[in-house]
């Protein structure tokens, strides 16, 4: 099946969200609700089908990589928008569409009785656009475009409920901060253009070689080193990387059905996707990959600590999603890209498997989101209880799970690295196995066994509901519909099949040959995990005898002792360690640097400009100043024009005057004096 893949497919494929979203958004009211979500979600659907085509021709060997279309030449210099489809855009396209669509079907049920309900799909459908076109790009013009669209439909997505200050300040926060992480990336783009001459990948990959012996103007810095540092700093705001992070738990303000769309599959991954479509650059740089590998150790593990002490089930979820992307970016400074596509991979079912069952237990808790008043849930919804039970098992690494194949790679990868940096990054994602494990299943005891908290809530009546049924007849917590527990099931087959199925020929198959550059000799671990792999059924056996598996088992014991037998032991923890809890519970304070550093620092240099330079400089000395000069010279010369002719002839004799004694030369001018 080698071949050139058809472009007009690929605009399809890109096309249709966005033709959609413009229906929905435009029309909505004409065509109705179930127009809006019909047409959403059948572009969706047909985005899909094509997607999976596409990858089963890239399996084949088909490829595309070329321009469909020139928006502007300026010298030499063309601005294109144009397709790379390889083996690691083609799985990109499969993933995003796969997840969109169930996110539409679930919809559909969740946001039933919201008066946006078309403005929603609309939203949700350009955001699919937007990511396809980043994973598509060939070009860095066009990834800064989907790069920036997914930044700015998710700030309509998380303020969706735009009556909510909560909302508002969520996701002004997001685009902030993610403002931040792109002035990082935007000038690694420049740095690229200005020594390279292209914005096309392939340009800027073959001149690569050459840029890494150059040293950045005026320092003994690297300019590779430089280049790669800008872009991942694009990453860590766009992929929630400490220190950028404080965006995303914030944004759960939004409806659930954008958690899992927005920070589960699409828009947190864009991060690791782009610095994975990069390593012909960052392989060129070790101090780069070194810098990559702490920042993913510290969010992976210190993020997983805040998820241990959050109430809101929303939240817990979230800070899993950055202790994950900071694995994924471990894998990347490792130099194992293929391993981090393949987290993401199986990150982006199970997660957006968590996030949307948490929907459906928020529907069936009539929209009450603390996981302290739950509790004996798996009676009364028992699909959202077992999908959301594979997805947990996933999410910790249980052997035959999908995260398990990931999660253990990138383990062993770092193992295997001799960068500066691996040390901690080792001890880092380990540590991290049984924190996950800790909040994972501190997560399930609380929402799905133990006491039915429910009914001693205040506000509950004897049926253990609320007074804002999420338009259910009874308050008694129930299953939820077909399409809310439909796009649950088919995440949960992924979740639990995809690693065991997909490891071996997306690590060791040479699927991203090509696509994925490694420099073996210096970066070893692919190779290291290559001679040590026998096969998913092997590693999934061997797992007995390795560490991560018994920290993941001693963290779903603590959890089961600590929420199930002894609940009076979480309480006794915190009194004990209760300087740490206020640490973690004020989130290390991020927020409060932020805005009383960061945000006051900001404000008190803006405002000296603004009192300083703009009101004291400019207006007050050069705009104001100079119209006081001229008053006052006018004022003077004003003066002389006072109408009266015996005036003017004084001053013609005084100006004669003066002008003899400058320049008639002394001696004639004492002459016409003795005559």
């Amino acid at each position: 099946m080698a071949g050139t893949l058809n472009p007009t497919l690929l605009l399809v494929i890109a096309l249709a969200p966005l033709a959609s979203a413009i229906i929905a958004g435009l029309f909505g009211k004409a065509i109705g609700r179930a127009g809006a979500h019909t047409v959403t979600t059948g572009s969706v659907a047909i985005s899909f089908a094509l997607s999976a085509w596409v990858l089963i021709q890239v399996v084949g060997g088909a490829h595309y990589n070329g321009t469909v279309y020139t928006w502007m030449q300026v010298g030499s210099l063309k601005m294109d928008v144009g397709f790379l489809i390889d083996s690691l855009s083609a799985l990109m396209m499969v993933v995003v569409t796969f997840v969109s669509l169930c996110v539409h079907v679930y919809t559909i049920g969740y946001m039933a009785d919201d008066p946006g309900y078309q403005r929603f799909f609309s939203y949700i459908s350009l955001f699919t656009f937007s990511m396809l076109m980043l994973v598509m790009s060939n070009n860095m013009l066009q990834l800064f475009f989907g790069w920036e669209a997914v930044g700015l439909v998710s700030y309509l997505l998380i303020g969706f409920w735009y009556t909510r200050p909560s909302a508002v300040f969520a996701n002004m926060k997001a685009f902030i901060v993610n403002r931040v992480g792109d002035f990082g990336f935007i000038l690694g783009i420049g740095l690229a253009l200005a020594y390279t001459g292209s914005l096309n990948y392939n340009d800027i990959f073959a001149k690569a070689p050459e840029l890494a012996k150059l040293h950045f103007p005026g320092t003994d810095w690297m300019l590779m080193t430089v280049m790669c540092i800008s872009l991942f700093v694009g990453a860590m705001g766009k992929s929630a990387q400490f220190p950028l992070h404080v965006w995303l738990p914030d944004s759960m303000e939004g409806p659930t059905p954008i958690s899992a769309l927005i920070h589960a599959a699409t828009m947190v991954t864009a991060g690791i996707f782009m610095v994975a479509r990069m390593s012909p650059l960052f392989e060129l740089s070790d101090t780069a990959l070194s810098f990559i590998l702490v920042i993913g150790a510290i969010t992976a593990l210190f993020m997983g600590f805040l998820g241990v002490i959050q109430n809101d089930i929303k939240r817990v979820i979230a800070y899993s999603t950055l202790s994950q992307l900071g694995y994924m970016t471990v894998a990347l400074g490792a130099s194992a890209y293929s391993v981090a596509i393949f987290h993401l991979m199986t990150h982006a079912f199970f997660k957006a498997l968590l996030f949307l069952a948490a929907g459906s237990v928020i529907i069936g808790m009539h929209h009450d989101q603390d996981i302290r008043h739950m509790g004996g849930l798996r009676k009364y919804m028992p699909i959202t209880w077992i999908t959301f039970l594979i997805g947990s098992l996933a999410l910790i690494g249980t052997p035959f799970f999908a995260g398990f194949y990931s999660k253990d790679s990138i383990i062993d990868a770092v193992a295997a690295s001799h960068l500066s940096g691996s040390g901690f990054a080792t001890f880092s994602v380990t540590a991290s196995v049984f924190v996950t494990a800790l909040y994972s299943f501190r997560l399930y005891f609380l929402v799905f066994h133990g006491e039915e908290r429910f009914r001693h809530v205040p506000g509950h009546d004897e049926h253990g509901g609320q007074d804002h049924a999420h338009g259910h007849g009874s308050l008694e917590p129930r299953e939820s519909p077909w399409v809310i527990t439909l796009p649950l099931i088919l995440l949960a087959i992924p979740s639990a099949v995809i690693g065991y199925v997909t490891i071996q020929p997306l690590l060791y198959g040479g699927f991203f040959n090509g696509a994925i550059v490694v420099n073996a000799a210096a970066h070893p671990a692919m190779t290291d995990l290559r001679e040590h792999f026998h096969g998913p059924l092997q590693m999934a056996l061997h797992a007995v005898s390795t560490l991560p598996l018994w920290l993941a088992i001693a963290g779903v014991a603590v959890a089961w002792y600590a929420y199930m037998v002894n609940l009076a032991f979480p309480a006794a923890v915190q009194r004990m360690f209760k300087p740490v809890y206020i640490l973690l519970d004020h989130k290390y304070y991020m927020d409060w640097i932020n805005e009383h550093v960061i945000a006051a620092g900001t404000r008190l240099v803006g405002k000296g400009l603004w009192k300083g330079a703009d009101a004291g400089f400019i207006d007050g000395l050069v705009v104001n100043g100079t119209a006081r000069m001229i008053d006052v010279a006018a004022g003077l010369i004003r003066q002389l024009q006072t109408g009266f002719l015996y005036y003017y002839a004084l001053a013609m004799v005084a100006g004669v005057v003066v002008f003899m004694w400058l320049f008639v030369p002394g001696k004639l001018l004492s002459g016409w004096f003795i005559r």
